[in-house]
Formats: C-alpha cells, structure tokens, sequence
C-alpha cells in the first residue's frame, strides 16, 4: 500500500465522512458483514447527499482533489469539436449527449467553438445525477457562453424517445463502481468490506462460479493464468451502459476519454495489485477506506471490454488511440497557433497548456480516446497519426 501523508480534513468533513460510513456500516450489517467492494465503491461515491459524487464538495481544479483535461485548457474542447462537428454534419436533428460534466467547462468550450464552425447542435443534453452539480454546471454555462445557456438541457436519466446523438465521456467510465477480485490457489475470490471493532476494513468473500467464470474469459483472451495472488478488477456496469445507450440511439457517435489499457497491458503479471487510486486534495494514495465521501476513487478503463461491449450493442469501433495523437490529429497545433501574441508570459502559459494534454510525461499517453458509431458513415479527425485498435 502507498504511504503518504495527507491534509487533515476539517471538523465538518470529518463528520460527513462519519455520516457515510455509519451508512456503510449499517449496510455491512443488514448483508450478513459483508458486502461486495463495488456496492462500497457504489456508497461511497453515489450514496445521496453524502457520496463523494453527490455531496457539495469542490471536487474540480486547483481547489478540489484532480484537474481534468477541460480543465487544463480550452485547446482541450476545440480540438475535440473538430470531429464532433463532422458527425453532427451527417446527422439530421441531432444533439449532443455528454455524461458526467464535471463543472460544465467542456460543454462551455464546445459549444463556443461548434457556433464558431457554424454547426451547433439541436440541443445539448447533459446527464447528471447530482443535483449540486447540476447547479455549478449551469452557474458556469451561463456566465461563459449566455447566448448558448438555452441550448443545454440536464436530465437525471436518458430520454425516453430514440435520438440521433454525439455522446461525450469524458472520465466518466472510470467512476463506475468496480467489483475487485484476488486470484488464489486456482480460484478467484471477490473483495470486499466489513467490519472490524468499528472501523471498515478490506475482506476476501466467498467464492462464485460467476466471477471466477468471468475471470476465465479474461485470462482465455489473454493466453495465460493469472499469477497466484494476483490482484485486479472489473467494471460490470459498462455492458448495461452500452445496452441502455444503444437502445435510445438511432445515428451516434461515442467519444470515451479516458485513462485506460488495452486488456493485455491492463492485465499485465507485474500489473498484480489493479489499478484502483483514491484522490484527495491532488495526493493520490490506494486507502479506498479512508476518507469515505471525501476522496474519489477510480480505476482504469479495459478498453478491450469497452469494445466488446460497444460492439455486441450494434457500434462499430471506428478508432482507438492516445490523447496526444488524437488531439494532434484534430487540429490542436494549428488552434495553438491562434492563440499565441507578442505578450510571451501568455504565450508560454498556452504552450505548458499543450504540453500537459500531450506529452507522454503527463496526460498524453496515460489518456486513451475510442470512438464507436452507430448508422453513420463519415470520416472522423482524430486517429489518422495513429490507430491501436490492433492492440485490443
């Protein structure tokens, strides 16, 4: 486990965080003392007025716990627009569907920049389950782009009629709660949490021929066993997504941002302890139990499972690649260079800009960016420099 040290959170956090955990504590008990780390994850994050998700807290930029890529430059959005105003101009009616919009900037960025290529869409739809979010989206639509703010409609779940859409996910499949599993002596057996005196602590269940079913397609595609002792994990919820978004979607595209792996860089032997991180006031540490409804926690994406799941739904998988040859591809050096002046303190405050969304060092590389379609034929900017969709 990483040791770190962090900020002391205050009184008040303190005891929001005691809220959720009683919760939890009581949802071990009413489980028999046990319950699967995906309903912890799902609690922790999700839990109303309490999950790290769905509470007031400054979750984004230099004063919350991460910075995503929107966040980091407008040079994000612009590029992106590129390839979503080539799907809405060969699609009729059509909206964009973003989920999970964080603080509304790359709606802001994105609608600027389609009414700048004169292709803005019908509508702009934005699922957002929390309610504290929903607010602080709206509050910075309307001071960014006012004459847009119309535009923009929230919604708490899918709409109930069949659309034709740009689906945006910006980290979003990486929140999804994750079932984590050890692999021992042959059998794979679930985590998850109980409680020891009255603190929650980490424990392996009892094995199930459903899991240990799933792991086996895993370790089939990949042409070896798991090690003893290996330690991983897998989003179930990605399946059930893509069966609920295909149902509504008559033409789509899907661009699904993310940090991820192929599945056999994200199963690797010496990958053995997963890829879960907690966040917290910009530290990142592996202590899922700490700061229950304080901290995020995340894991990498399987893009390979992302595929398949898109691809059984009725999407073709049009391209696969890193954040920094997408973005490349879409035009960011040209749009860099519009944006540089004589003044050359904001000139190298935009060049740091791009290096952070590109260089291997930083989001470059870590960031995958798939697209998938769906009854659309068109020629999409992003992944001519590089295409990984062999490596799935």
């Amino acid at each position: 486990m990483i040791k770190l040290d962090l900020p002391q959170p205050d009184a008040a956090a303190l005891e929001h965080s005691a809220q959720l955990a009683a919760i939890i504590r009581n949802t071990i008990a009413a489980n028999a003392g046990w319950i699967d780390f995906s309903q912890y994850m799902q609690l922790a994050l999700y839990a109303p007025g309490l999950g790290y998700y769905s509470a007031g807290l400054q979750k984004f930029g230099a004063a919350g716990d991460f910075i995503t890529a929107p966040e980091v430059s407008p040079l994000f959005a612009q590029s992106l627009a590129t390839p979503v105003a080539q799907c809405l101009g060969n699609m009729s009616d059509a909206v964009i569907m973003e989920f999970g919009a964080g603080s509304g900037k790359l709606a802001a960025d994105i609608l600027l920049q389609l009414e700048q290529l004169n292709v803005l869409p019908d509508a702009y739809f934005i699922i957002e389950l929390s309610a504290e979010l929903q607010q602080r989206q709206a509050n910075h639509i309307q001071q960014q782009v006012p004459h847009l703010y119309e535009r923009v409609v929230w919604l708490q779940s899918l709409p109930t009629k069949k659309i034709n859409a740009v689906v945006l996910a910006n980290e979003v499949l990486d929140a999804m709660p994750v079932t984590q599993f050890i692999k021992q002596d042959g059998q794979v057996f679930p985590l998850g949490v109980t409680v020891s005196g009255n603190a929650l602590a980490m424990m392996i269940g009892a094995a199930n021929a459903g899991l240990q079913n799933r792991v086996a397609a895993i370790e089939s595609g990949l042409g070896y066993a798991l090690n003893n002792n290996y330690r991983s994990e897998m989003n179930g919820n990605i399946q059930p997504w893509f069966n609920a978004i295909s149902a509504l979607l008559n033409q789509a595209a899907v661009f699904i941002i993310d940090y991820g792996y192929a599945r056999p860089e994200y199963y690797l032997p010496e990958r053995n302890m997963g890829t879960l991180m907690c966040y917290y006031q910009h530290r990142s540490f592996d202590d899922a139990l700490r700061y229950p409804g304080l901290q995020d926690m995340t894991a990498f994406v399987d893009f390979t499972a992302v595929a398949e799941a898109a691809t059984t739904n009725g999407f073709e998988l049009y391209g696969y690649t890193t954040q920094a040859h997408f973005l490349m591809d879409c035009g960011l050096p040209a749009l860099l260079e519009k944006k540089l002046t004589n003044d050359e303190r904001t000139n190298l405050q935009w060049i740091q800009q791009m290096k952070t969304l590109t260089l291997p060092s930083e989001m470059g590389e870590r960031f995958k960016v798939m697209a998938l379609t769906k009854n659309i034929s068109t020629e999409l900017s992003g992944f001519n420099l590089q295409d990984l969709r062999y490596s799935l």
